[in-house]
């Protein structure tokens, strides 16, 4: 693919000297549709013009279906060929045959196709560029639908590259693609193969739909009798423009890719589906749809898509994560199943009871997290860093609820002979296999793991430690506005009671009450009251830590909290053996603040009501394997070995 696809791009040297590098993507790419569209209408073009002569509108459109089998069509007398009979003519004559395609063809729109065609035939280039396309085959039996969404990707990435963009903002590499569909239709693997199987899939960031498409060739390579429904959003104009272009000629409905925000606007928001994909951006901000968000929210109620939490604006992929969640067929109704690819943030981001941690915890205790694959880094084209496929599963056989399963993937690759933008390693046929097979076999090994979902939960819990605190009315001068305010009232002269103060005297006081007494007693003398709420306040204003004073008590003489000494513990759901999850807390945090805090933090609580429900995914720890260091004796040989080489180069040096 990459030979047509360079003779395709290879077209843009028309354009030298009339567009800059980075603008040709903007005319090949369009051209490029066309072409293949033109293509896949010539065999039913006369046809199709005799029923325009009949029938208009909606009638024409059933009637194109009926007869031809096609979704779209175009009424237009014109194709390549008979464009280049009249040189003269060609920009009004391009621009009708545009103009004729069926009412679902919008994709030329998207490019500003009618000014760039303007300003082909203004500098004498249409004629070139279209003679051009006239020459490349893009017919079906030539170039088949697998290979002319290569040829759509290989364009992409000649275009970002030439625009200093980033590939993988349009598209994700086919062979994380595969592995994805194939742990998908994993659980599935039967059914699929009955005759006549129909399924439906969906994709919320569809790019220029290698995802669908992937999907589709996948599920035809198993079972040629199945039929795969794509259904697809993508927020690029030029990204949906290329899906759509490539769903059409795969015989798809083109009315079930649109385009909009999904965050914002779910174009889908009365359907879910068998099957669910994307892969969000990573570390891209929400905050152009976060209006329309936070009201969705509100508005949706508990079963909203994302009643869960929100996560932090400046990371919208545990939205998405959501948001596939909700698309799953309901599991009354058969369920769903979903892939997402995620860096690493959504495993542990946010503390209990953050929005992220809401997610995670909403997906866990309802058990729709089935597995988490860790891939290989440089896999995609615009990151290197780790990267995670997360499938959701809302109907998940007997042998796999309450349960996850984590597969470190992450040494599964081979090398690419030529790397791309920051992709530099892929996964083959033999490393897809072998994953299929760790995650089919659902045991625990060096590279698979196994655990019950409460085993990610954690209670954060508060502790506390006892305030302690001397006196001395010598601080009064240090008394800032608010101290003052609450100590003596606010818009109070505080000037009458600091004055007396000073007779208190600059003894250190190691107990509250007992320098509560002497300011009271020094107070009344001079006529001067305050309630016994400003008394304390008073002294807690003049009070510094001291560990040798008596412990500071409230109203109601309980200990007041140290707060520069408040500590936060996270106790895991499971510490102790406890097998209760959340119903287990109180038993299960005593335990633990009993052995692990108290003995080092004597006279410390826990403020049982500032304790957070909180859910991570501790991936990378899960897997990790001490490694011992070296022994010193060795190291030592090593430095002595190499002192004696320096040691020799140096005499070498000198003789």
């Amino acid at each position: 693919m990459s030979i047509l696809g360079n003779f395709v791009w290879s077209i843009a040297d028309q354009l030298r000297g009339v567009y800059r590098p980075h603008q040709y993507g903007g005319i090949i790419l369009p051209f490029t549709i066309l072409r293949r569209l033109d293509c896949l209408l010539e065999p039913t073009r006369d046809e199709v013009r005799a029923l325009a002569e009949k029938h208009e509108g909606g009638a024409l459109d059933v009637q194109v279906k009926r007869k031809t089998g096609l979704t779209f069509y175009n009424t237009s007398e014109y194709d390549f060929a008979r464009l280049l009979e009249d040189p003269e003519g060609l920009r009004a004559n391009l621009i009708d045959y545009i103009s004729h395609f069926s009412g679902n063809i919008d994709v030329f729109e998207r490019f500003g196709f009618e000014a760039e065609i303007n300003r082909l035939d203004e500098k004498n280039r249409l004629y070139l560029i279209v003679s051009k396309f006239a020459d490349v085959d893009l017919h079906p039996d030539t170039v088949p639908n697998a290979a002319m969404g290569d040829l759509y990707e290989h364009l992409i990435y000649k275009f970002a590259e030439a625009s200093n963009e980033e590939a993988g903002e349009h598209y994700t590499p086919r062979d994380a693609i595969r592995l994805m569909v194939d742990l998908l239709f994993a659980e599935d693997s039967e059914a699929l193969l009955e005759p006549g199987t129909i399924r439906t899939i969906y994709d919320p960031t569809a790019g220029t739909g290698g995802m669908l498409s992937v999907a589709e060739e996948r599920l035809l390579e198993r079972n040629r009798q199945a039929r795969l429904r794509l259904y697809g959003q993508e927020i690029n104009d030029l990204s949906y423009a290329i899906c759509k272009s490539d769903m059409i000629g795969k015989g798809q409905d083109v009315g079930n890719i649109r385009l909009g925000d999904t965050l914002a606007d779910d174009k889908f928001f009365d359907k879910t589906f068998d099957f669910c994909m994307s892969n969000p951006p990573y570390g891209v901000d929400w905050k152009a749809s976060e209006t329309a968000v936070k009201g969705e929210q509100k508005k949706g109620g508990p079963t909203g898509r994302f009643a869960p939490g929100l996560p932090p604006v400046s990371d919208g992929q545990m939205l998405f994560l959501a948001h596939l969640a909700h698309k799953m067929r309901p599991a009354r109704e058969g369920g769903g199943r979903a892939g997402i690819v995620l860096n690493g943030s959504p495993l542990f981001t946010g503390a209990a009871e953050s929005g992220s941690s809401e997610i995670r915890r909403w997906l866990l205790e309802n058990d729709m997290v089935d597995a988490i694959v860790a891939l290989p880094i440089d896999m995609f084209f615009n990151t290197s860093i780790p990267t995670y496929v997360w499938i959701l599963d809302n109907a998940k056989p007997a042998n796999r609820r309450g349960k996850v399963q984590l597969i470190d993937a992450s040494e599964m690759w081979t090398k690419m002979p030529k790397g791309m933008g920051a992709k530099r390693k892929e996964i083959d046929a033999s490393a897809r296999e072998r994953i299929v097979k760790l995650y089919d076999a659902f045991t625990e090994n060096e590279n698979s793991k196994i655990l019950k979902n409460s085993e990610f939960g954690y209670w954060t819990i508060t502790v506390e430690r006892p305030l302690r605190l001397n006196f001395s009315a010598s601080r009064a001068a240090d008394l800032d506005d608010q101290a003052l305010a609450k100590a003596f009232g606010k818009g109070s002269d505080p000037a009458p009671f600091l004055t007396v103060l000073a007779d208190v005297g600059n003894r250190v006081y190691l107990s509250r009450d007992t320098f509560v007494a002497a300011v009271r007693g020094t107070f009344s003398a001079a006529g001067l009251k305050l309630t016994p709420s400003q008394y304390r306040s008073l002294a807690i204003g003049l009070g510094k830590p001291d560990d040798s004073a008596e412990i500071v008590l409230d109203a109601k003489g309980n200990p007041e909290p140290d707060v520069p000494k408040r500590d936060t513990e996270n106790v895991p759901f499971t510490y102790g053996g406890n097998t209760l999850g959340d119903i287990g807390r109180e038993e299960t945090v005593k335990t633990y603040f009993e052995a692990e805090v108290a003995p080092h933090v004597p006279g410390a609580w826990i403020d049982t009501k500032k304790t957070k429900v909180g859910y991570e995914i501790p991936f990378t720890r899960l897997f990790y394997t001490y490694t011992p260091p070296r022994p010193l004796a060795e190291i030592d040989r090593d430095l002595e070995a190499q002192i004696a080489k320096i040691m020799g180069l140096l005499q070498e040096v000198e003789a």
